[in-house]
């Protein structure tokens, strides 16, 4: 089997969550509001496994949304009885999303007995003053405590974060990178603050009292984080959130760092450093070059619309840039004499 993953998404809006965050209105950022049952459940992951090439790619039943932990006993027993035979004709895996706070030992024995392979906390922040003006309603404490126990106990670990939020800054998201880092998660998703729709976020925005990221700010701060989860080993699996129907500048999203590439962004802003950081040490001036790397990132390094490739070619006089493969998928350039060889 493939090392490719595909979460089979089960959203369970708002639902279990004991707090307003000011950001939230889960309804809209799943795009559905109906809570979920098993006949339901089950639907879903038929319809997407018809999609799957079981022999080549992993496969999680992912709960998305609300706080799965704080769901009603009854309805998470509904919910994962309903894929036990996925797990065990299929060897399917089920990952939950749900708050540190409504994370214990019990909670914990009961996941195992229902084979919930992945756990992802809902971190926003690891700065106290940001979580309280945000309204989660835990603490730093409170997500360092719930990870060290969800490793302890087998579960593969996932740790989400917003830069942007309401008190937050450059510093303050780097140090929530740095933190997480040290909690060792196996998977990582950011999303930049966005203003929703019937929000209490959106009223400050409107009130003039909160101002959102640009998508500038947000991608070179992002970038940032990428590194450094990269330079430690860490998956980073999303960087901005999933786009649905409603979830667009023209639909329920207000104000914020939107972009529909806006990872392409991110890695864009990364690679064009490590570029510039390497055509600096070499005499490059009137010729051309070749980019070496794996096929898969070629995309990435030429930038969003190709702005690296025009940045680096007006900056160090290039003729021509050409790409081609690296077998062991490491980023090196050379020069070539003879002009438009490409």
């Amino acid at each position: 089997m493939s090392g490719r993953h595909v979460n089979i998404p089960i959203f369970v809006p708002h639902l279990g969550c004991p707090f307003q965050c000011i950001f939230c209105n889960q309804k809209k950022i799943s795009g559905t509001a109906e809570i979920p049952d098993g006949p339901a459940v089950r639907k879903t992951v038929d319809s997407y496994l018809e999609t799957i090439d079981r022999e080549k790619c992993s496969v999680e039943i992912a709960f998305f949304g609300g706080s799965f932990t704080a769901v009603p006993q009854e309805l998470q027993r509904e919910l994962l009885e309903s894929v036990q035979d996925y797990v065990e004709q299929s060897s399917a895996g089920i990952r939950i999303s749900t708050r540190p706070d409504f994370i214990d030992q019990k909670i914990l024995d009961r996941l195992k007995e229902y084979h919930v392979t992945t756990i992802e906390l809902g971190v926003q922040s690891m700065c106290d003053d940001v979580l309280l003006s945000s309204g989660r309603g835990h603490t730093a404490e409170d997500v360092r405590r719930a990870a060290k126990l969800i490793r302890q106990n087998g579960f593969s670990l996932g740790l989400q974060m917003m830069p942007g939020l309401p008190g937050d800054t450059v510093e303050k998201s780097v140090r929530t990178a740095e933190e997480i880092i040290a909690l060792q998660p196996d998977i990582v998703r950011i999303y930049p603050t966005l203003v929703v729709k019937d929000t209490v976020l959106a009223q400050l925005y409107q009130a003039g009292e909160y101002t959102p990221l640009s998508v500038e700010e947000a991608a070179e701060l992002c970038a940032g984080l990428l590194e450094r989860f990269y330079e430690n080993g860490i998956r980073v699996i999303r960087v901005g959130l999933c786009q649905t129907d409603s979830m667009t500048p023209d639909g329920d999203i207000v104000a914020g760092p939107y972009h529909p590439a806006f990872r392409e962004l991110c890695e864009g802003k990364l690679y064009l450093k490590k570029l510039c950081e390497i055509l600096d040490k070499r005499k490059v001036q009137d010729r051309s070059i070749i980019i070496y790397a794996d096929k898969s990132k070629f995309s990435y390094i030429a930038g969003h619309n190709r702005d690296n490739i025009r940045y680096i070619t007006e900056k160090y006089r290039l003729q021509d840039v050409g790409f081609c493969h690296s077998s062991d998928g490491k980023l090196r350039i050379e020069t070539v004499q003879k002009k438009n060889i490409f």
